[in-house]
């Protein structure tokens, strides 16, 4: 009878502790708030900015000569103090940097792809061209 207490003592206890440890853990979670127009504003020109940036860059003739996975690399390398401004822009309105990041990363790994693509069509377009 002892040990039946005592282990439902224990088992109570341990779930008592795991409900507090998880109510503090959710402090740090981001609640489903409201980013202002404003904001949505900056960050699309942010996106923009970058996005100008990686064609600026793209339509570069060094780049247009090197191997395409390299290009793409410099490139990339040369643009990614723009989506710092987009980083700032939400960390600002209080979002929490993981979030930030992941859509960051987001935009980042979509914007290597659809530029890799266009290099690489466009070595081939040159290699056809070529007798």
């Amino acid at each position: 009878m002892k040990t039946a207490f005592i282990t439902s003592a224990l088992l109570f206890a341990s779930l008592f502790f795991l409900v507090i440890a998880e109510a503090e853990t959710s402090t740090d979670e981001w609640q489903n708030t409201t980013i202002s127009d404003a904001t949505i504003k900056k960050i699309q020109e942010a996106k923009y900015e970058y996005k100008k940036c990686i064609g600026g860059q793209m339509q570069k003739t060094a780049f247009l000569d090197m191997d395409s996975r390299k290009a793409t690399e410099e490139i990339l390398k040369l643009c990614e103090p723009m989506l710092g401004k987009m980083r700032e822009t939400y960390l600002t309105e209080k979002v929490p940097a993981v979030m930030a990041d992941r859509h960051l990363r987001q935009v980042r790994i979509q914007t290597t792809r659809k530029l890799l693509q266009e290099l690489i069509f466009a070595q081939a377009g040159r290699g056809a061209v070529k007798p």
